[in-house]
This record gives C-alpha cells, sequence and structure tokens, in this order.
C-alpha cells in the first residue's frame, strides 16, 4: 500500500479517536463533573509525559495514582477503560478501511492472502488439476468454539461497542445534515449508555449462557462461510475451468460449550442435553429464514418457464406421503411449483422444529416430515437446484447454492457439539462397574497390560450393575453415554464431534471410551427407523511435555489393540488427535512446548503410516501468546511438513471469537486467511527440508526446558506469583462458569493455563511466550556459524520464523517498568526478589536474541503499524497497571472494614478488565 494511503488511514483513526475522545470527556463531565475530568486529563498528560521521558513525570504520576480515593479509582480506571474500548474499536475500523482499500487497489487481481491469490498460487507452482483436485478434496477445517474464561468484557459491554461500530458506519456515510447531527446525537448516547454501565458481571455466567454467546456470533458465519465457499469455487474456474470441482464445503464448526465437563461441575448431561436441543432448534430456525427467503425470491410461473417433471413428481410424492401437506399446498398459485416445493421444506422445518426435544423422541416412531439429518434437507433443496439448472441464469442458482453450502456447513445443528472428560474419571468409573459386577476386585491395582487386556475382554459383555447403587459421579457418566447414542438415533450423528479425553496417557484411556460407548448401547432405546452406521469419534488430548514425549509409544500401542484397531477401521481408517498448548507452555516453557507439539506431529504421522491410518491434529490453541495463539494462518504455515493433508481442528477461545467473528469484514478476512494458509501448506507451497536444524532446535528446547523449570522450582516462587500478580482477583473473577482450578489446592500443577497467563499478562510481564527463549539462544550463538545458522532457521523455517515472530510480539507487549513495580510487592527497592532479577535478565536476553536474528534495531521495525498500535496504547494502559498495583498493595495490608474489602475487590475487578482492553488480550 502507498504510504499516501496509509498516511489518509492514521490521519483518519486520529480524527476518530480525537472525537470519541472528546464526546467521552464531555460525558464524563456532565456525569460525573468538571473535577473528575481535570483529575482523569491530569493522568492522562503525566502518563504521556512519562512516555515521553519527560524529568519527574513518573514520580507525579505515581503521586497521582497514591492520592486517589475509591471513587476516584473507580472513575478513572472507567475513563481509562472505555477510551481504550474506543480505541480498539477505532483501530478494527481502519482494519476494514485498509482492507478495502488493499482489495480495490489489487483488483483485478487477487490480493494478498486471499483464497483467489491461494488457487493461482497452485497453480503457478506448477501442480496439474489432478493435483489440486486432491487437495481440495482433503481440505477440511473445523473450527471448535470454546467457552474458556478469558472474555473480560460483558456482552451488555460488546452489544454497545457494536452499536456504535453501526452508527461510526452510518456517519462516514454521506448523509444529509440533519440525519448526520441525529446519528452524532445517537452516537452520544451510546458513549453514555456505556458510560453508566456495570464492566463486571454481577455472577458468573452459567454454562447455557456461555452457549447463547457462542450461539451470537453464527449469523455473520452464516453469511460469510458461502462467500468463503464461492470465491473457493470461481478462483478454482478460473484456473482449472471445469477440472477441479468443490465436492463439500472447506469450513465447519463445533463446539465445546455444554460439552466440556472435564473440571466444570455446571457440565452435567442435562445441561448437554439442553444444549443439543437448543443447537437444533437455532440451526432449524436460520434454515427456516433461508426458505422464506427463496420462497419471496423465487417466483417463478411455469407459464414463463417449463422446469420440467421432477419438481412436480417431488411435490406430488410429497402430498401422497403427508397428506396434511394438500391444503397447505392449495392456497398457493397452481403454477409457481418452485414455491410449491419451498412450501414442502418449510413445513418439513416446522416438523423439525416442533419436534427437536430429545425426551420425546426417545423409542418413539419419527414424527411425519421431521428431518433426521442435513443429507435429507439438502437432497430437497438439491431437487430445486437441478430442476432451474437448465433453465435459468447462473445468479438465480446461486441463491440456491447459497443455501446448499449453508446446509452443508451447518447441519442442523450449527455446530457438533464435542464432549471433553478427564481421563481419570473415565478410570475410576470403570473401575467401580468392574468392581460391582465382580469382574475384577482391584481394577486400580491392575497395570497397563492387563488394564488393556481386561477392557478388551468385557468390551461387549452384559455386566451385572444396577444403577441406582452407583456413585454420582458414575451414574452421570453413564447418562452422558446414554445422551450420546440418544442423540445419534434421534438426530443423527452429525450434531456430535468427539469425545475429547483431557490427560490422557495410556491407550487404556482411549479404550476406556470405547468401553463406555459399547456397554451403554442398548437398541431396545432407539427409534423406529433405520439407524446409521455411525461410531464415536474419540480423541486423545495430549497436553503437558511427558505426555507429548510418550504419544508415539501410546499411538502405537491404542492401534495395536484389535479392537480399538477395528474402531477406527469403522471411522474410515481415521483418528483424531488433540494436541494441548496450553498446559504444554505452562508446564515446560514456551520454546520446549513448541517444540515438543513439532515433534510430537510428526512423530504420531509415522505411527498413522506404520498402521494405515490417516490421522488428523485438533489444535487446542487458547487466544494469548502464551497458549499457542498469534495469527492461525500462521500457525498453519508452521505446522511440520508431510503433517497436514488439508484437514484439521482448531479452537478459538475467549476473546478471540469477538475479535475474529464479531465484524463482518473482520471476520470473513479471518477465515480467508486460513483458508489461504491450508491451500498454501496442503500443496506444499512452504515446504522446506528442515530436518538438518533440528539438532539444534533440540539444544534451544532442551536449554529453554532448563531455565524454565529453575524459574518454576525456585524457593518461594509460587507465593511471589500470588503477590506480584492479581491472580486471586482473576480466579475470582465472574467472566466465565468454568473453575479457574481442576482442583482446590495451592499449587502451580492444580492452577488452569488461563488465569496463569491472564495475571502474567496483567503484570505486563508476559513470561509463558518468552521465557527461556532468550537464555537458549544466548547459548546456542557462542560462534559465528551458529549465529548464521539460527539466522538461516529464521529466514528460511517456517516454524521457526512463527515461534520467533510470536515472542517478539510479546516481547513488545511486555513492559520491564511497569512489571518492575509490580515485582517490588515482593520485596523492595532496596532488596529486591532474586526471581524479579532472574525476570528482568531473562526480558533483556531474549529481546536481545530475537533483535539479532531479526536484524532490527526495535522489536517490531518490521511492523510499524503494531509497533505504532503498542506505543499509543501504552500511555493509556500504564496508569491501569499502576492503579492495580496500588489496589494490590493495598490488598496486602490489615483491613478492618468487611465493606472495603469488597470495594478494594470490585476495583481491582475494573482495573483487570482495563487492562486487558488495553493489551487487547487477557488469558
Amino acid at each position: 500500500m502507498s504510504s499516501a494511503t496509509t498516511s489518509d488511514s492514521d490521519n483518519t483513526l486520529r480524527a476518530e479517536i480525537g472525537f470519541l475522545g472528546t464526546v467521552l470527556g464531555e460525558i464524563i463531565r456532565q456525569c460525573e463533573g468538571a473535577a473528575a475530568l481535570e483529575l482523569v486529563e491530569n493522568l492522562r498528560l503525566a502518563a504521556r509525559d512519562r512516555r515521553r521521558g519527560a524529568a519527574e513525570a513518573d514520580e507525579r504520576l505515581k503521586a497521582l495514582v497514591a492520592g486517589l480515593d475509591d471513587q476516584q479509582v473507580r472513575t478513572v480506571i472507567r475513563a481509562f477503560t472505555v477510551f481504550l474500548d474506543l480505541a480498539n474499536l477505532v483501530e478494527d475500523r481502519r482494519r476494514i478501511r485498509v482492507l478495502g482499500q488493499r482489495a480495490r487497489r489489487a483488483y483485478p487481481n487477487p490480493h494478498a492472502e486471499s483464497v483467489r491469490q491461494a488457487v493461482a498460487s497452485l497453480k503457478e507452482s506448477g501442480l496439474s488439476a489432478e493435483q489440486v483436485q486432491t487437495i481440495v478434496d482433503h481440505l477440511h477445517l473445523e473450527l471448535v468454539f470454546t467457552a474458556h474464561p478469558t472474555e473480560a468484557k460483558r456482552r451488555s459491554v460488546r452489544a454497545k461497542l457494536r452499536a456504535l461500530r453501526h452508527l461510526l458506519d452510518a456517519y462516514d456515510s454521506d448523509q444529509l445534515p440533519e440525519d448526520r447531527d441525529r446519528t452524532e446525537r445517537q452516537i452520544r448516547a451510546e458513549i453514555t449508555k456505556l458510560w453508566q454501565t456495570d464492566f463486571i458481571r454481577p455472577w458468573r455466567p452459567s454454562v447455557l449462557n456461555e452457549v447463547g454467546r457462542g450461539l451470537s456470533f453464527k449469523r455473520v458465519l452464516w453469511d460469510q462461510v458461502p462467500r468463503i465457499d464461492d470465491e473457493l469455487r470461481r478462483a478454482l474456474r478460473e484456473h482449472f475451468g471445469d477440472q477441479v470441482r468443490i465436492k463439500r464445503p472447506c469450513l465447519s464448526f463445533g463446539s465445546w460449550m455444554g460439552g466440556d465437563r472435564d473440571g466444570h461441575p455446571g457440565v452435567t448431561s442435562s445441561v448437554t442435553r439442553q444444549t443439543l436441543q437448543w443447537l437444533r432448534r437455532e440451526a432449524v430456525q436460520f434454515h427456516r429464514t433461508a426458505c422464506e427467503r427463496l420462497f419471496d425470491s423465487l417466483s417463478l410461473s411455469r407459464r414463463q418457464v417449463h422446469l420440467g417433471d421432477e419438481l412436480i413428481e417431488h411435490i406430488d410424492a410429497a402430498v401422497d406421503r403427508w397428506p396434511a401437506l394438500k391444503e397447505r399446498l392449495a392456497q398457493l398459485p397452481p403454477g409457481e411449483w418452485c414455491r410449491r416445493w419451498l412450501s414442502v421444506i418449510a413445513w418439513r422445518l416446522q416438523q423439525t422444529l416442533e419436534h427437536a426435544d430429545l425426551s420425546e423422541m426417545g423409542g418413539q416412531p419419527r414424527p411425519f416430515g421431521v428431518y433426521r439429518s442435513a443429507r435429507d434437507l439438502h437432497s430437497d433443496v438439491a431437487v430445486l437446484e437441478s430442476s432451474l439448472r437448465e433453465v435459468s441464469t447462473d445468479s438465480v442458482i446461486d441463491e440456491i447454492r447459497t443455501w446448499l453450502t449453508q446446509i452443508d456447513t451447518f447441519g442442523l445443528s450449527l455446530a457438533r457439539l464435542d464432549v471433553r472428560q478427564n481421563a481419570k474419571i473415565h478410570r475410576e468409573v470403570i473401575d467401580e462397574l468392574l468392581r460391582v459386577s465382580d469382574v475384577c476386585e482391584a481394577p486400580a491395582e491392575l497395570n497397563e497390560s492387563d488394564r488393556r487386556a481386561i477392557l478388551c475382554k468385557t468390551l461387549d459383555a452384559e455386566l451385572s450393575v444396577c444403577r441406582e447403587d452407583l456413585s454420582p459421579q458414575s451414574r452421570e457418566l453413564l447418562d452422558v453415554f446414554d445422551l450420546i447414542h440418544q442423540v445419534k438415533n434421534a438426530y443423527s450423528g452429525d450434531a456430535l464431534g468427539a469425545y475429547v479425553i483431557s490427560m490422557a496417557g495410556h491407550a487404556s484411556d482411549v479404550l476406556s471410551i470405547l468401553w463406555l460407548w459399547r456397554q451403554t448401547d442398548d437398541r431396545s432405546h432407539s427409534i423406529t427407523a433405520p439407524v446409521e452406521a455411525w461410531t464415536l469419534p474419540i480423541a486423545p488430548l495430549l497436553e503437558t511435555i511427558e505426555d507429548l514425549a510418550a504419544a508415539p509409544r501410546i499411538f502405537r500401542e491404542m492401534l495395536s489393540v484389535p479392537e480399538y484397531r477395528e474402531h477406527v477401521r469403522g471411522q474410515g481408517d481415521h483418528q483424531l488427535i488433540m494436541l494441548g498448548y496450553s498446559d504444554s507452555t505452562k508446564d515446560g516453557g514456551y520454546l520446549s512446548s513448541c517444540w515438543s507439539l513439532h515433534q510430537a506431529q510428526q512423530e504420531l504421522v509415522d505411527v498413522a503410516q506404520e498402521f494405515g491410518v490417516e490421522v488428523t491434529f485438533f489444535h487446542g490453541r487458547g487466544g494469548s501468546l502464551g497458549r499457542g495463539g498469534g495469527p492461525a494462518a500462521r500457525s498453519i504455515l508452521s505446522l511440520p511438513q508431510g503433517t497436514f493433508q488439508g484437514s484439521l481442528r482448531l479452537t478459538e477461545q475467549g476473546e478471540v471469537l469477538a475479535d475474529r467473528y464479531d465484524d463482518p469484514v473482520i471476520a470473513h478476512r479471518h477465515l480467508e486467511q486460513v483458508i489461504w494458509s491450508s491451500l498454501l501448506a496442503a500443496g506444499g507451497l512452504q515446504a522446506v527440508d528442515a530436518r538438518r536444524w533440528y539438532p539444534v532446535m533440540e539444544g534451544l528446547a532442551q536449554k529453554s526446558f532448563k531455565a524454565y523449570r529453575e524459574l518454576l522450582e525456585q524457593p518461594g516462587f509460587v507465593d511471589f506469583f500470588r503477590r506480584v500478580t492479581p491472580l486471586s482477583e482473576i480466579e475470582q473473577l465472574p467472566i466465565g462458569s468454568r473453575p479457574s482450578r481442576r482442583k482446590s489446592g495451592g499449587d502451580l500443577s492444580d492452577l488452569r493455563a488461563i488465569p496463569w497467563v491472564f495475571s502474567w499478562t496483567q503484570t505486563r510481564c508476559l513470561i509463558p511466550a518468552w521465557y527461556g527463549l532468550g537464555t537458549s539462544l544466548q547459548e546456542m550463538s557462542q560462534t559465528e556459524p551458529e549465529r548464521q545458522t539460527l539466522r538461516q532457521m529464521y529466514d528460511e523455517w517456517t516454524f521457526f520464523r512463527a515461534v520467533i515472530d510470536n515472542a517478539e510480539l510479546a516481547l513488545a507487549k511486555s513492559d520491564q517498568d511497569i512489571a518492575g513495580a509490580y515485582m517490588r510487592l515482593a520485596g523492595g527497592p532496596a532488596d529486591p526478589s532474586p526471581i524479579a532479577n532472574l525476570l528482568t535478565e531473562e526480558f533483556q536476553r531474549s529481546r536481545a536474541g530475537v533483535l539479532q536474528l531479526t536484524g532490527q534495531k526495535e522489536l517490531l521495525d518490521q511492523t510499524p503499524w503494531l509497533k505504532e498500535s503498542i506505543r499509543v496504547r501504552n500511555r493509556y494502559i500504564d496508569p491501569l497497571n499502576l492503579i492495580q498495583i496500588e489496589l494490590l498493595r493495598r490488598r496486602g495490608e490489615d483491613s478492618t472494614a468487611e465493606t472495603d474489602d469488597e470495594e478494594l475487590r470490585h476495583l481491582t475487578r475494573l482495573s483487570i478488565n482495563g487492562i486487558a482492553a488495553g493489551m487487547r488480550t487477557s488469558g
């Protein structure tokens, strides 16, 4: 993009931020008084001067913060938080403008990182149409929405920011003067309401609240996915004519909301049942709307166009099968056959909606007309497409194809629901079942080999068990498996994703799910209808450094069990394996985790090839850089060579959902970049033989692991961590339904990776995304040949470049001055903590190592817009950090008034919310 275009965009951004900042200031004056606005301005100017290096500005800012009373703290936090939210909104709008400018400048050529550019690259690389057809046939990416508690912003706040975005879009348009005045008044009204809204939820959301939040993004996806599909179709036609065709959509969606029960007592079989029913009802409503839109559109008359006999025959057959349709169709013009057939489909969708309750369908004949699966609905809509193909234009056919794409992508459930549970729970339940049925007196004492043997022996045995005599835990787990069977029979397996086993460390952990699946399979409870040959996909989740190292052995042992190998054969010789980025990073540090995950994928693919199995990896990436986050396209391009054939699953967590899917333009850009990178990766266009660098990478990972573990094992580290971060408040934040710990206790091993990363992010010391990197780079670059090797790795190996680039961003977001102020909570200027010294020294080493590799003078020199964004927002985050430090200091002092404790807690939570807004990430 030209510098002139960039300058225009920057000027617009500054003007918008100035306008919204002025409006916010006026609202603060009106609502809180002139003194409150003056205080906010004094803090803002002091923070600005501090960043500019003005003399005594640091002391002036800290003195202002120290002198704030509770009401002033509340006002200041809210002022800076709202401003940062508005700045984020303006930045997103700038991004949308830039995307549009780039596309217009590139036209008629494809714009960068687009689907069309990816297909052009495949063509230019010399791949044949047959090879590209193979790539397209295998291309399938499933984005799985999860409800991890990292979304600090209330839906009420997001709704007002969304309203502001639409108002600003209108304000930019060519409005009449009176309309523009009205829009400006509405903008002021929305900011006023935003100021007067509580930023902190009064209580934790329920699981079903989180399901609703996930569903709120489906409207954007419903509209954008057909666009992506159409762009891929057109690009393939442009470069390969009719030689390459799309046989299925390349995108689909899954969800953990309502199915993820690992350490979550709130996710019961009843909640999962309600979730599945809700997903089905919402999906049918979407399809009803699509049907109504086509009904209004396709007013084609047989007098004007001959549609052939196929459509009439289908209508007649439907009336014969369901006589209730006769009266319905009699009210429509006899010659409008498209509308008559759409009326049949609409009636069947209404029947499906009215009979979505699973409890009504168990053991009963299927109600007339109900669609059991998306395939049935697709077949009906395809009849319409077939009838019009020869007599109408492509643009009319496109309307129908859009709906067909939506049917194939979203099915009758919008998203396939996964179920997740901890391997420990399965072992305990099976142990109880084996004991009470007199199969084994002490199953918990069995070694791994004997445990596999007894599970295989009793796989189809009828155990004598009375469920009423079992523990609540066992009854609940069996109820979950009963529900899965019922859903399979009532809705079809399309409603379900995979059964994910967290903390899977043995082959018996996977065999346990097959055992439970078979033990609970009672065909007598099936509905009176043919049941599809569907079996439950089972996915072990490998999430610690130890389990990743053992992954090849675990997988080999799984496939060596004949009974499980037969199960995989029933899955089309396909195995899903989930990789955990969060716990592996918390367990072994950033670099060690990245390399362990990289190695595990390659070794698992080798094992799969031994057994003639195809493996798809399910990447459990978090939103933050310390939990495998970062640009999704970058992560796909950095996958190990030979491990990606076009199929993968990827989690979309926490605040990432709103950031990526709230705005249609940004959602489209994210999806097209994901498809772009997947096509390039599947085509091998980014492939490089990196095996010569493996010994170097192994050395880096080992040294990084050692440095990281030495930090965590420092005497008093857990106490230090609690004293210098807002962990205790983060653990209690009502921002997600899931508990922050798998079990109660003060050990780091019990703490989930999310509050671990969230806490460090708040302190501007993002150690989960860089600690250990500096030590390893320093020790592995003692000579010039070693330094040259590392630079070559960075220049040529996409995996290593992605690792370094993500760490660079985390280092750029870190701030040692602010972090140092937090660290002094554990000691003091005259007696700094040894742990604080370790953090400071490792930051300096990591920064130096990254700059040496990238050849830059400063971090993010290669991404100036991002560097500038961080620089500008720092002056607004700094006061929030200093206020939070002051609140943490007050927390450490004795408090005699319970009301004061509650107010202090609330203010601390407000500061957490504000810093998360400024950092644009939490955990």
